[in-house]
């Protein structure tokens, strides 16, 4: 079979301007226009709405520039070279895995392309309680339009895996909707290998959008490269001293340079971005950098079916129920969305509860597994206050996210959902994410199962793929670090453009809020630092 095109590797014939800073010579200083740290969501967008509007962009990657022919399907290779810290990164206490991208494109270039508009209520209620005008649904919604337009966002209209077709019959049993997902995609062979970068490069990640864009229009990318501190000289950004990263991307190499801008934008995403700022010592009278950041803790139920479910093939989620976020007022007891992850050996094996002959017969039955996944809706209860990021010893990020019975109550109420809607999809047996937790062959055996279980940091199983917030928008620099157009309160030519703006987690997978957000963001920046409307996203 022959390989599929790979755009990027053609760009990069054609001379685009890429730099390694592991192997490549670097010069001491580079200058810009605008220097972008990080290539995710926010940084992606921001290059090419700013690249449009001619002005000189270089983009800061920690990650490797990897791309399709790079993308081989293997959990083994895909983790090591594509996520922070071989999708392993952890809270301080270890209790939560965080998945995050380490790479160009960030985790639009392994995500899984769920693609939601911010919900009306949350914006409503930042609106409400965090002086954010101009936030309005009606507001951004032709925001939102202009990012679906660039980024192929729609409705995914091939029938769903049976993992997701799962949740849409056992929800139907039940009388409890459970629509279809948007997919940011285009041409999708239907793989159901998005985690793992997308070898048709049909996904519509910022690898293949928005930084070729910027590219052929002239912008620099530097790769391996980490933005480890900016010099900021009274309410200006002087500079961003940059290290340069060994092979393998973890270390400092030793050699350095320094990136000189009239504008510099944080997008690293939102324990990076406050990394950062912290390690700058940026100006933060209120002290708000890196606190009130949200992760949407996500707790799992795996069930065993009869029939071969192989969750590892089709599109992954692509069905989804808000039934359980409508219950109770967004300020009440937490909420969840429900979704059906995709099941990879690597990663199920890894959050599989149990240990020893009792996991390995899980694992044989590996093909037969239904998961889904409870994602709960953090920060707007005043028990519900999100992590603080801050510094370990050696300057790199770290989060505390405290586990409480706030959240270990939207937990119990979420695992008596996925259970309820499994066997309502005649599940064999299901067995909620807790070590002490065993297979119950019935909904009555399983509910008094959780009835005796204490939920518990460790015990409970507890993983995001969604962080959010550590650098607050508001128009009151009480609340909020940045104003609500990305702009720095404290320093004249600093933005941030990335989740870490969001004052709450938002309730949904936060790639299309990021990308609307940030393409009015940028459209604002472009348009002061040029005087000229910028072209819209098309």
């Amino acid at each position: 079979m022959s390989r599929l095109p790979d755009p990027v590797a053609e760009g990069l014939t054609r001379g685009w301007r890429v730099l390694d800073a592991s192997r490549d010579p670097l010069p001491a200083t580079l200058r810009a226009d605008v220097a972008i740290i990080g290539t995710g969501a926010g940084g992606g967008i921001t290059a090419e709405v700013l690249a449009r509007a001619g002005l000189k962009v270089v983009m800061i990657e920690e990650g490797p520039l990897k791309t399709s022919r790079d993308f081989s399907m293997r959990e083994n290779e895909a983790y090591p070279q594509l996520y922070q810290e071989s999708a392993a990164r952890k809270t301080r206490d270890q209790a939560i895995t965080i998945l995050q991208g380490r790479c160009a494109g960030g985790s639009t270039t392994v995500n899984w392309t769920s693609s939601f508009r911010t919900p009306d209520e949350t914006l409503n209620w930042w609106g409400e309680r965090w002086a954010l005008p101009g936030y309005e649904p009606e507001t951004l919604s032709p925001w939102f339009a202009q990012a679906e337009r660039r980024l192929g966002i729609g409705p995914w209209l091939v029938p769903p895996n049976e993992n997701n077709d799962l949740l849409r019959r056992g929800g139907m049993k039940l009388g409890i909707p459970v629509p279809a997902i948007q997919r940011n995609v285009r041409g999708c062979l239907n793989l159901g290998y998005c985690g793992m970068g997308c070898p048709a490069n049909a996904k519509q990640s910022m690898l293949v959008t928005t930084i070729p864009a910027a590219l052929e229009l002239g912008a620099t990318l530097l790769t391996r490269a980490r933005a480890n501190r900016l010099r900021i000289v009274g309410r200006r950004v002087e500079a961003i001293e940059v290290q340069a990263l060994d092979a393998d991307g973890l270390r400092p190499s030793g050699r350095s340079l320094e990136i000189r801008a009239e504008h510099v934008v944080l997008a690293g995403g939102a324990i990076n971005s406050p990394a950062v700022l912290l390690r700058s010592r940026a100006p933060d009278p209120r002290g708000i950098a890196g606190t009130r950041t949200f992760l949407h803790p996500v707790v799992l139920s795996v069930a065993d079916h009869e029939q071969e479910v192989r969750g590892f093939e089709g599109a992954p989620q692509t069905r989804y129920t808000d039934h359980f976020l409508g219950i109770d007022p967004i300020d009440g007891p937490i909420g969840f969305k429900l979704e059906a992850p995709p099941i990879h050996p690597v990663l199920f094996a890894v959050n599989l509860a149990g240990f020893g002959p009792e996991h390995a017969a899980a694992m044989r039955r590996f093909a037969h597994a239904h998961a889904l996944l409870a994602l709960m809706r953090d920060g707007f209860h005043e028990r519900s206050p999100g992590g603080r990021v801050s510094l370990r010893d050696d300057g790199s990020p770290v989060l505390d996210y405290p586990l409480d019975d706030f959240v270990f109550d939207g937990a119990r109420r979420a695992f008596r959902a996925m259970a309820e809607i499994q066997f309502a999809a005649g599940a064999r047996s299901v067995r909620i994410g807790h070590e002490r937790a065993t297979p119950q062959a019935t909904l009555a055996g399983l509910l008094a199962e959780l009835d005796r279980l204490v939920l518990a940091p460790f015990d409970t199983k507890v993983v995001s793929a969604h962080v959010m917030g550590g650098c607050a928008m508001s128009a009151d620099d009480a609340r909020g670090l940045v104003r609500p157009d990305g702009r720095h309160h404290h320093v004249d030519n600093l933005s941030v453009h990335d989740g870490s703006v969001f004052p709450t987690s938002i309730g949904a997978n936060p790639q299309l809020s990021i990308y609307g957000i940030v393409t009015r963001m940028s459209a604002g920046l472009a348009r002061s630092m040029t005087g000229r409307e910028p072209e819209p996203l098309a």
